[in-house]
């Protein structure tokens, strides 16, 4: 029997960690509890966006006892992985210890496009489609990230 894998911490980080950061998080805990310890937080923090909530719990996934947090709060946290899920935050991502590897995945900022739909089911769809995106992300943890920061191309 060999050694238990340790979990690896990723810090989902966002501007306002309302809803990318958040359903980040959600899908990491999701799909790969067993291999990723997840968490998520902004450069500010602008609360749980409702309609994040209600997309994930579509997909089985409850976000809504997640809590939107600045990245101050986690400093006592050595994460393996910091992953920016948006340009703002990248470009305003703290600087984190050398072996803290960071690494921008950038996505679609729903409550930004939604405020240019008509209908509820239009901004829905938005929410639903970066949702899913995330997703796709997600799924490719961790195997993905050692690829990219190994390449040192961190460009998606």
């Amino acid at each position: 029997m060999g050694m238990p894998h340790k979990k690896q911490k990723i810090l989902f980080l966002c501007t306002g960690n309302s809803c990318r950061s958040q359903m980040a998080e959600g899908w990491a805990r999701h799909l790969k509890g067993k291999t990723i310890d997840a968490y998520s937080a902004g450069i500010t923090t602008h609360g749980l966006n409702p309609l994040a909530v209600r997309v994930m719990a579509e997909a089985g996934v409850d976000i809504s006892k997640q809590q939107s947090k600045i990245i101050h709060e986690l400093s006592n946290i050595s994460f393996d992985y910091v992953i920016t899920v948006c340009d703002h935050a990248r470009q305003s991502c703290p600087v984190f210890p050398e072996n803290t590897r960071s690494i921008h995945f950038g996505f679609d900022d729903p409550p930004q496009l939604a405020s240019e739909t008509s209908s509820e089911e239009e901004t829905l769809a938005i929410y639903r489609r970066v949702r899913d995106e995330i997703r796709t992300l997600v799924e490719k943890i961790p195997d993905a990230l050692d690829e990219i920061s190994n390449r040192g191309d961190n460009e998606q």
